[in-house]
């Protein structure tokens, strides 16, 4: 078993314990003082980090874009819990893996992982799953804090595990295997000091987010406009800060005559990052009649982009209930750790 499996099922297990926010830390070796007071929402964070590329590669069918910055500060999540991960005296890089659709330039939350191993003549230094992550800057990516042997070249491997998430229209055939990238890193301390780091003092802790990051090399990691969703929109809500959005398709190559399909649509508030690895249900009533009642999967469609849904057995007008059964179950940059936590139900 993993670190992070094994992480996932102890949290789960005290999670109702530990229900809300849990006790997220108020100090980061490295980094400013959190924000004493903060919302349980998006809120912005008190500094940024930038971050320079490493490499980007075709692994298989994917894309895959390899970055570092400074060691840093994250919380991951277990139910319903959040923990801060605090920087260590030996990390010395905070790696970033973004895995995307080279051909619409996707970028793809995949729940089976991704791991990365680092060598140096000829040694293995790290061999670890990073953590599936949402950062204001950053968007959805894989990261974590990584122990290297002093200055000098690494190489690191990229390997991207097949797809469990259900494929749509395009995406139908493709993802279901590994791919593999490495590339080399020339690690020097002065190199990654030089990376641009800004502090908010006056911004810090307001209902707020940082821009998305514009890299050439890597593509946003944002879902459709609520308005430029296929099908027919049912309708948005907020629940814990996040954003549901929900459509209703009655024509698409996936469908049999007779067939529609339920997507829901979940976003951070202000730069539409998806939120995966949720568990949601949901229920769809036609004409006072239950049509579904059962789990929203996780699915891929290039116009929807990454979102939960359902196969409906009719094509009438639907009235949708949505209960969020657990919250993304990923790890969150400051400014994130303490929304997306709650289990709202909502109707559309």
């Amino acid at each position: 078993m993993d670190r992070r499996r094994f992480l996932a099922s102890a949290g789960l297990a005290g999670a109702s314990i530990l229900a809300g926010c849990g006790a997220i830390e108020n100090q980061s070796t490295r980094s400013p003082p959190l924000v004493e007071d903060r919302p349980d929402a998006t809120y912005y964070p008190t500094h940024s980090e930038g971050m320079e590329m490493i490499g980007h590669k075709e692994a298989g069918d994917y894309m895959v874009g390899l970055t570092y910055s400074y060691p840093h500060r994250f919380w991951t999540v277990t139910g319903t819990n959040a923990e801060q991960v605090t920087i260590q005296d030996a990390d010395s890089v905070h790696l970033m893996a973004s895995v995307w659709d080279p051909e619409t330039e996707m970028v793809l939350p995949i729940e089976s992982g991704v791991s990365i191993t680092i060598d140096a003549d000829g040694e293995t230094v790290a061999d670890k799953q990073p953590w599936p992550m949402v950062s204001q800057n950053m968007g959805f990516h894989y990261g974590d804090n990584y122990q290297l042997d002093g200055e000098g070249v690494y190489e690191i491997t990229v390997r991207v595990d097949g797809m469990t998430e259900r494929r749509l229209d395009g995406l139908a055939d493709r993802f279901g295997d590994a791919g593999e990238m490495t590339t080399n890193f020339e690690f020097s301390r002065d190199a990654r000091d030089d990376i641009s780091y800004d502090e908010y003092a006056d911004q810090q802790g307001s209902r707020a987010a940082l821009d998305l990051m514009n890299m050439e090399m890597i593509p946003t990691s944002q879902v459709p406009a609520t308005e430029d969703l296929p099908g027919k929109l049912l309708g948005t809500a907020k629940g814990s800060d996040e954003v549901y959005a929900a459509t209703w398709l009655t024509e698409a190559d996936f469908l049999e005559p007779g067939q529609s399909y339920l997507a829901v649509s979940v976003r951070t508030p202000y730069n539409r990052v998806p939120l995966p690895m949720m568990s949601l249900d949901g229920t769809v009533e036609i004409d006072g009649e239950t049509a579904f009642d059962d789990t929203l999967s996780p699915a891929v469609h290039p116009d929807i982009g990454y979102h939960y849904g359902a196969v409906v057995e009719t094509t009438g007008d639907p009235s949708v209930s949505v209960e969020t059964v657990s919250p993304p179950q990923v790890s969150r940059h400051e400014g994130y750790e303490t929304a997306f936590i709650g289990t709202p139900t909502l109707e559309f």
